[in-house]
């Protein structure tokens, strides 16, 4: 099968298209055949070595996927070869076919595509997770989004309007900010061209945000230290600016503020260096409950229209620098997509 093979952590153009052995299903797995695959910042990172998670080398990239299921492995009984579904994997996305966890599919409803289904195996539950089981949003309060015209960012706006927030989107340049507002917001900031807490003090009658949520990191979290509301949640998502914030625990404690931790992998059990204990076992399975319900909550309001899935671009396997050029010049306006 035709594969995208990581032989050294480095940059992305050191990454070569090879011919290599199709993988086999273990016990409780499927094997996928892979319509569409989703380029992330945290490929992008594996692949750099700087990710949390090193697969051993060579390996094969790629954390999103949407296909349907052509083989079972021993024990898989909740799906059936023919199946469409989308899942998020710790590697090999990046490939013609992909072993996934058989616990972690995603069923996928006919009229969504494939390309927009790989928006569903981490961004969107990423967001459902953070905003309703870690900061319990409640309707009308206010939600300010950071990055809101990438993948992460127009996923939290849409499942925020949903969870019926009212939303405050921060993006650098009109394209983006278009984006965000095609998805929902209420309000935009530029913050290349507006001071961001002064324009969210503005906005909300000098309370500021009661939950903001941050893919970005840096001078974005300094700047959601100043305009977040008393007990406000502030939920630190990822770092696309390259500089990890240092908190200062004398305003959290002053504004009474949360800053909260969410890791979705952990949900669904991904990158464990060894076999759960019966414990954690028992602790899996009903994190991968909550999972199921909310992926049955998400692909219901996308069928209801609430939700667009956004696609930036649909790249050839071959093509793949120019799917990773969007997310590493952070021009990327929704999901960018490889088609192996």
């Amino acid at each position: 099968m035709r594969a995208l093979v990581c032989h050294a952590y480095g940059p992305i153009d050191s990454l070569k298209v090879e011919d290599i052995a199709s993988p086999e299903p273990k016990a409780g797995e499927v094997l996928v055949k892979v319509r569409a695959a989703g380029v992330s910042f945290a490929a992008m990172l594996g692949v750099q070595g700087k990710h949390q998670n090193k697969p051993p080398l060579p390996y094969v990239p790629g954390n999103e996927l949407a296909g349907h299921v052509v083989a079972l492995g021993e024990g898989v009984t909740n799906v059936a070869v023919g199946d469409r579904v989308a899942t998020g994997v710790s590697q090999g996305a990046f490939a013609e076919y992909a072993t996934a966890a058989a616990a972690n599919l995603i069923p996928i409803p006919e009229i969504m595509p494939y390309a927009e289904a790989t928006n569903f195996p981490t961004l969107y539950p990423t967001a459902y997770g953070a905003l309703k089981w870690k900061a319990d949003m409640k309707p009308g309060e206010v939600l300010l989004v950071h990055g809101a015209g990438g993948g992460s960012g127009l996923t939290a706006i849409e499942v925020g309007k949903a969870m019926g927030a009212v939303v405050i989107a921060s993006a650098g340049g009109a394209d983006k900010l278009k984006a965000a507002q095609e998805a929902g917001a209420d309000h935009l900031i530029d913050y290349r061209a507006e001071d961001l807490r002064t324009r969210v003090l503005e906005i909300t009658g000098g309370r500021g945000a009661d939950v903001i949520y941050d893919p970005v990191g840096g001078s974005a979290f300094d700047a959601s230290l100043r305009c977040v509301a008393p007990e406000g949640r502030i939920i630190p998502m990822g770092f696309a600016s390259g500089t990890v914030p240092q908190i200062p625990a004398n305003i959290l404690l002053v504004k009474n503020v949360t800053v909260i931790g969410f890791y979705y992998g952990y949900w669904n059990g991904w990158g464990g260096k060894s076999a759960p204990s019966p414990r954690e076992a028992a602790s899996l399975a009903q994190r991968r409950a909550m999972v199921a319900e909310a992926q049955s909550v998400l692909t219901g309001w996308f069928t209801e229209g609430k939700l667009k899935a956004t696609v930036a671009a649909t790249y050839d396997l071959a093509d793949w620098m120019k799917g990773f050029r969007l997310i590493e010049e952070r021009t990327v306006v929704g999901k960018a997509v490889l088609v192996p």
